[in-house]
């Protein structure tokens, strides 16, 4: 059995690391207290720590491993924290250095503060962001991974990716190409393909589509030939996904929210424990809750009298909260719906005191124009709700919500019906069964995108666009859409809708963190 000093330095340098001699004397201090299987945990996980930091040299300092022993101790006292919500605009972001191959704080490499409205480079930073991030995973994927022992079995079933420039420098035809990049327009009918290193026209005339909805701005792999500076492509589909436990295991610093360093609260026994214990744990999914219609607040008041004998852990309102945009005088008539629902909710104690309160804002509910991400509803248009309802909490959309060692993505969008109308192939006419939400599905989680549609269509803040990134992918995406409920699983990965209320005969979703499951709910008079 290796002893506690040999085992730490093994560990070390397994990751190309070698500690000086106090920061090893440290870590046997610290550690010698604890029994064989912690040490090893705690090892592991000061390791993760110091894997995820910026450093220049493999010469660890004690100074570096105290930060990483503090820091081990400072994520478990998070523990007892089982909820909490993160607007988009406090969402770490992250950058890939591809010579390093990991993900690094952007702040760790600027000087500069993310701006609202970008800088001149800001476009094109975020188009090569979106792209470093699935290309770094689609190259390490079994199909495109180069063997590290060669074998002819273990080579003919790999295949290798094309940069666009070595196309570019190709003065003969090309067989067999395959090439990551992303579509664009770049003129009235005709389709390109780029990448960091370059453009390069296509031909799509006996392309086949395979597993998405294929629109502008999509990164996409296509295969085919080159020749005469065209690249004609046979076949097009979508990049691998993976799972979030593959990626994590890859990049365990790839924390994008605040409250959990490290992912800390995925690794949690403690708040496992809390999350499979507490089976009656639910929450309720509502989208465009217009509380002008006289229609809809009766029908919420009907939910509430029935949730009040079980409380939901959390009620999730999504906008739009209003039936028609807010013009003029109308903002009164928000204020003035807040207002009553905020008396109608004061109505039932046990879910003041038991259920959490979350409002994300739509497309035309008050706050700056159609760009994505999109702050709170702003509190002048809330009038005397808060007081009525102190512990409302108003996010942005989208928003990430932790519920112990659980992610959910909240995103209100018609995602579906933008997608579909700006899609180069429409599958529906050409198979007799498609199943629109899935193809969806494939293509945000293959993009690791909410939103992989042209600017034009769907305009995001340059430099938030990692707000609406699905990497690594969270537990829950819930893709509020007018679109008809939905419910998909991919990659471990629930995406739901739950529809419409008013136009879906007052559905909604019930999410189970417990048993991971969604269930269909529908506002009756009996409820």
């Amino acid at each position: 059995m290796k002893t506690l000093k040999a085992s730490i330095i093994f560990a070390f340098y397994m990751h190309g690391y070698t500690l000086r001699s106090d920061a090893l004397k440290f870590l046997q201090e610290q550690l010698e207290i604890l029994s064989p299987p912690e040490q090893q945990a705690d090892i592991d996980k000061i390791l993760n720590h110091i894997v995820g930091q910026n450093l220049t040299s493999p010469l660890i300092e004690k100074s570096v491993v105290e930060a990483a022993y503090k820091g081990l101790h400072s994520s478990t006292a998070d523990d007892s924290v089982l909820f909490n919500v993160c607007d988009a605009f406090s969402l770490i972001r992250f950058t890939f250095n591809a010579d390093l191959k990991k993900f690094m704080p952007w702040s760790s490499l600027h000087e500069k503060s993310v701006a609202l409205h970008g800088h001149a480079n800001s476009k094109a930073d975020m188009l090569i962001e979106r792209f470093r991030t699935v290309h770094q995973r689609t190259a390490r994927h079994k199909l495109f991974a180069a063997p590290i022992v060669l074998s002819d079995a273990r080579q003919s079933s790999t295949y290798s990716l094309r940069a666009i420039e070595h196309l570019l420098g190709s003065s003969s035809k090309e067989e067999n190409v395959i090439v990551l990049g992303i579509l664009t327009q770049l003129k009235e009918g005709q389709f390109f393909l780029e990448d960091p290193t370059g453009v390069v026209r296509v031909n799509l005339k006996q392309a086949v589509y395979k597993g998405g909805l294929f629109t502008e701005n999509n990164i996409v792999l296509a295969e085919g030939f080159y020749e005469d500076k065209i690249f004609y492509v046979t076949a097009m589909g979508f990049p691998p996904s993976e799972t979030a436990d593959i990626t994590l295991s890859h990049f365990p610093n790839l924390c994008v929210t605040p409250y959990a360093s490290m992912n800390s609260h995925r690794l949690s026994t403690n708040l496992k424990h809390a999350e499979e214990a507490n089976t009656d744990a639910m929450f309720v999914f509502l989208s465009d809750v217009w509380l002008d219609q006289l229609q809809v607040m009766q029908k919420l008041h009907i939910l509430f009298a029935g949730y009040s004998l079980m409380p939901p852990t959390c009620f999730v309102f999504i906008g739009n909260f209003l039936s028609l945009p807010i013009i003029g005088s109308q903002s009164k008539i928000f204020e003035d719906s807040f207002s009553q629902l905020g008396t109608m909710i004061s109505e039932f104690p046990t879910l003041m005191e038991n259920s959490q309160f979350i409002f994300i804002p739509g497309p035309n509910d008050p706050g700056l124009p159609h760009i994505l991400p999109r702050p709170a509803i702003p509190p002048s248009f809330l009038g005397d709700f808060k007081k009525k309802v102190p512990k409302a909490i108003f996010t942005s959309n989208p928003c990430h919500i932790q519920y112990c060692t659980q992610d959910i993505v909240v995103f209100r969008e018609d995602i579906i019906s933008k997608m579909c109308r700006n899609s180069i192939y429409t599958p529906w006419e050409h198979e007799e069964k498609v199943d629109i939400p899935s193809l969806f599905v494939k293509t945000a989680i293959a993009n690791a995108h909410l939103l992989p549609l042209p600017l034009n269509v769907a305009p995001v803040y340059w430099e938030y666009d990692h707000a609406l990134s699905l990497y690594p992918l969270p537990d829950v995406v819930v893709c509020a859409d007018k679109h008809d409920p939905y419910t998909v699983t991919s990659s471990d990965c629930i995406f739901f809708n739950p529809g419409s209320l008013p136009r879906s005969n007052f559905s909604f979703k019930v999410y189970f963190p417990s048993a991971k499951q969604v269930e269909d709910s529908e506002i009756t008079e009996e409820q």
